[in-house]
Parts: C-alpha cells; sequence; structure tokens
C-alpha cells in the first residue's frame, strides 16, 4: 500500500472533517484509482492564502514516508465551499519543483 500525504485549504478546515479524502485514499477510488489504496500518513493545511506553507508542508510528509502527495479537492475543486483555490496552480508547480519527479502528484482526491 502506497503512503500519502495529503494537503488541504485551511479555509475548510472548520466545516471538513476530511472524512471522505481518507475514505477514498483508503479504498483506492476516484482520484487514488491510478495508484492504489493508499494510507494516509499526513494530513495538513496549505497554511492560508496564498499557501506558501504547502511546499515546506509537503516535504515534511514526504521525509515521514508519504511516496505521493494528494491536494485535497477542496483545494483543486473548491468542494465543499463551491470555490476553487486561485492559488492552486502555483501551489502545486512549487511543490512538484521541491519534490521532484520521483513524488507522485494528485491534483484532487475526491
Amino acid at each position: 500500500m502506497k503512503k500519502a500525504g495529503i494537503i488541504r485549504c485551511q479555509q475548510t478546515e472548520d466545516i471538513c472533517a476530511g472524512t471522505m479524502d481518507f475514505k477514498v485514499a483508503g479504498q483506492g477510488k476516484l482520484a487514488f484509482e491510478k495508484t492504489g489504496p493508499a494510507d494516509v500518513v499526513g494530513f495538513v493545511s496549505c497554511g492560508g492564502c496564498p499557501g506558501k506553507k504547502a511546499v515546506m508542508r509537503a516535504k515534511m510528509m514526504v521525509d515521514k514516508g508519504a511516496e505521493l502527495i494528494a491536494f485535497a479537492s477542496c483545494i483543486s475543486k473548491g468542494n465543499p465551499i463551491d470555490f476553487a483555490c486561485p492559488h492552486f496552480e502555483t501551489m502545486k508547480a512549487a511543490v512538484e519543483k521541491k519534490l521532484g519527479p520521483d513524488i507522485k502528484i494528485l491534483d484532487y482526491t475526491h
């Protein structure tokens, strides 16, 4: 089973427990269909707009064993507040640059 780190939107922390993120990761469904079931080893926020802490937090999760990093759907799709993060692409590019090609990045979770 792969080990995954998930980065979520800080603004959704008070209205979403991340239950669906853990569920789809563990079952290998939706975004995790390509990677198979994953054990979530870290579940952190981006640190707040504009997501500057996402890079160091992604690196921290990799250092703790994460083999892939998923951006939760609250960031890329705007679930459940119906507003996708305007900083998503910049944040994702910065994380990819820092972690390199060996770490798989998922754009969403569910």
